[in-house]
């Protein structure tokens, strides 16, 4: 019995069933959407909120997410978009970049939970563990464009890539670092850290979020160091790991500051809304009550 040399790759990233066309790179994010609802709305429901909430954030967080993702692509790869008209819009074709999306996505929650009367800093820390498998998830549909990989390597878990889709650099090589599986993997070990930390300690909301941005810009920098895609670099970093670098420090800095320096003992979480004061909209005139 021989051992698995390589990782294959799917030779396509679109499955035809009839008239349809599923391009799986879209199915993989459906599914890392429907996660992230699901944890979150367990977390969120157990804490004492509603799923109603859950399904707003969801409808308004995931339209803007996607815009903030595919405009962070389009301003920071703009030698990757195609020259047609669609190009700035062809999501299908890979090109999400994960920073514009939580950033836009993130802001968009944030005001419609804002408006619902919950607390937005409770919510973000119902919502971080999801978020990271969210993304975690997300990266399968890299494998199935074949694109996103590492550097070459004999390893016998190295990624088999088609001609077609290699780095010029690298096009006699065949087999490279499966980056995607690799943040699959750490992502997943982040989530199951945040779930058990969240457990055991008592946390200032939004300090779980803060956390969830340090655990995955401090695997996401060692990834960039082995990503071969086209990439901006500045002193001899790639773009994307610079980013990692100042979300890393911020986040990490606003964490211990807020959970260990900042006055005040943790608050109870308040997922419900805020109680509308019952009565009469407006007084009226004591001469024009009746006896």
């Amino acid at each position: 019995m021989t051992l698995l040399a390589s990782i294959p790759s799917p030779h396509t990233g679109v499955i035809h069933a009839g008239p349809l066309s599923i391009h799986m790179y879209g199915l993989m994010l459906l599914l890392a959407i429907a996660a992230c609802i699901a944890l979150t709305g367990y977390r969120w429901v157990r804490w004492g909120g509603d799923w109603d909430l859950i399904f707003r954030v969801a409808v308004w967080g995931v339209v803007f997410g996607i815009v903030g993702a595919r405009a962070y692509h389009d301003l920071t790869s703009w030698n990757q978009v195609p020259s047609q008209w669609w190009g700035p819009f062809a999501v299908w074709q890979g090109g999400l970049g994960v920073w514009g999306g939580i950033l836009l996505g993130s802001l968009a929650g944030a005001v419609v939970v804002r408006l619902s009367g919950a607390r937005v800093r409770d919510f973000a820390d119902a919502v971080a563990p999801g978020l990271l498998l969210a993304q975690g998830i997300g990266r399968w549909g890299n494998w199935f464009n074949q694109e996103l990989y590492g550097k070459p390597t004999h390893l016998f878990w190295g990624l088999k890539i088609d001609f077609n889709h290699r780095v010029a650099k690298y096009s006699q090589d065949a087999t490279f670092h499966p980056t995607f599986l690799y943040e699959f993997i750490y992502d997943l070990v982040g989530v199951g850290v945040l779930l058990l930390l969240d457990r055991r300690y008592r946390f200032k909301p939004p300090a779980l979020f803060a956390l969830y941005a340090s655990i995955y810009t401090f695997g996401r920098f060692f990834e960039e160091l082995i990503r071969v895609d086209p990439a901006h670099h500045f002193a001899g970093l790639r773009l994307n790991a610079w980013v990692s670098v100042v979300v890393f420090l911020l986040s990490t800095g606003f964490f211990v500051w807020w959970q260990f320096f900042h006055g005040g003992e943790a608050e109870p979480r308040q997922p419900k809304r805020r109680r509308v004061p019952e009565g009469p909209a407006m007084a009226i005139p004591k001469s024009r009550v009746r006896p």
